[in-house]
């Protein structure tokens, strides 16, 4: 289920689904890169401003699932803003990673589902940085999970997938302890809850 908080900015209802901490694992693939399995926790977060914050962890696991080390870490903005009155609702994503990339992401919102498509539009590369010119995302809330699928392309290989996961919503302390405070008045026995 998506909920909506009550302070969440109202430009930002349609990027709701995303909010909140997540940890799966995916796959990465591509030319010059170890294939390998990686768990990954990420988390959307907002203050009523008009942006989620978005950081993201990955990491290498070995065959029995144990972290082995770090992959790539991001951190970033997401905004929405619509093209006039009956336009598609587009959002716009600034990201920083720590190989030494920034970038610029322009996307849409499907219709109707949550679902998000998201391309480079801009990449600035520091001289550490590996080859790199663009990539395509597209993230989605599918039966309560979080998947996305990442592309990119760099001067030698052409467009082509290189990530994806799938990622549960983390309950943390704090939010059961929100949810114990909110149950109300729960009959003493405990039976009469069930009848």
């Amino acid at each position: 289920m998506i909920e909506i908080p009550s302070d969440l900015n109202p430009d930002l209802v349609p990027l709701a689904f995303l909010l909140g901490n997540w940890a799966g694992a995916g796959v990465t693939d591509f030319p010059g890169a170890e294939k390998a399995n990686f768990g990954q926790e990420v988390s959307f977060t907002h203050d009523g401003r008009d942006f989620i914050e978005y950081r993201s962890y990955t990491w290498v696991l070995d065959s029995e699932g144990n972290k082995v080390k770090p992959l790539e870490t991001e951190s970033g903005f997401w905004r929405i803003s619509a093209e006039g009155d009956k336009g598609p609702r587009k959002v716009e994503v600034v990201m920083v990673r720590d190989d030494g990339v920034v970038e610029v992401w322009y996307g849409e919102l499907a219709d109707k589902k949550p679902q998000i498509d998201l391309v480079t539009d801009a990449v600035a590369r520091t001289a550490a940085a590996g080859p790199y010119t663009g990539g395509k995302r597209l993230y989605g809330y599918v039966k309560g999970d979080l998947m996305w699928v990442g592309e990119k392309q760099t001067p030698e290989v052409s467009l082509r997938p290189y990530m994806s996961a799938q990622l549960k919503k983390v309950v943390t302390p704090e939010e059961v302890a929100d949810m114990a405070r909110n149950l109300g008045d729960l009959p003493d026995d405990g039976i009469a809850f069930f009848k």
